[in-house]
């Protein structure tokens, strides 16, 4: 018997929060494109304990559950998010053994949480991410075109097949969003050093490449 995917108690207390009026075959919400100026960009699992905000941004490329109580708790964390100057949207995982249903919910919640934040007044850089080819149909949708994006290559290059398929996606992205400029954490794959223009490294990206070597 198959495994039947049903969404949390929190996806209907957010979808009564707001449903946006979304774009493509899902649904999803999308961003708007922000003007962007270069910050120090730390953690969301920093957050909190950070006292010096300003001139500081907040990413989520971090392991799902350190940022799950975004979704199940958004107006607490927004009034968190409100004293830096931009926020990543949040980069729920995509992972191509994850079935379709579930990558797309993930995609969808990243675009809610995104939508809902700007709403509310936060800068929102979106975040790109991609499953397999697969996705290429869904997974650009809610994104802005010609404006900033961010993207990270940790742990999709210890393995030729691996790199291939994050060059495949980062391709595509390219094409279809014709980003103005890319904020690109971990290292930058040698293929793409003329398409980068803004390499953003946190120092706990830094560590997680050490761990993954």
């Amino acid at each position: 018997m198959g495994v039947i995917f049903m969404p949390t108690n929190k996806t209907y207390d957010n979808l009564e929060k707001m449903i946006f009026s979304g774009v493509g075959e899902y649904g999803i919400p999308e961003i708007i494109p922000e003007q962007y100026e270069p910050c120090e960009w730390i953690g969301f699992n920093y957050a909190v304990s950070t006292a010096k905000r300003a001139g500081k941004g907040v990413h989520f490329f971090l392991d799902d559950y350190q940022f799950e109580r975004v979704w199940n708790n958004p107006d607490r964390y927004i009034e968190v998010l409100r004293d830096y100057d931009y926020v990543l949207s949040p980069d729920f995982s995509m992972y191509t053994d994850f079935p379709k249903a579930m990558q797309i919910y993930n995609h969808y919640r990243k675009h809610w949480c995104a939508a809902y934040m700007q709403m509310n007044g936060l800068r929102v850089i979106p975040t790109i991410a991609w499953s397999d080819e697969n996705s290429f149909s869904w997974c650009f949708d809610g994104e802005p075109v010609g404006s900033v994006v961010a993207v990270s290559s940790v742990g999709t290059q210890n393995s030729k097949a691996k790199k291939a398929a994050f060059l495949r996606g980062y391709e595509e992205m390219m094409k279809r969003l014709s980003p103005e400029r890319v904020i690109f954490f971990g290292n930058v794959p040698e293929e793409l050093e003329g398409d980068v223009e803004n390499k953003e490294l946190g120092k706990e990206i830094k560590q997680q490449e050490r761990e993954q070597r």
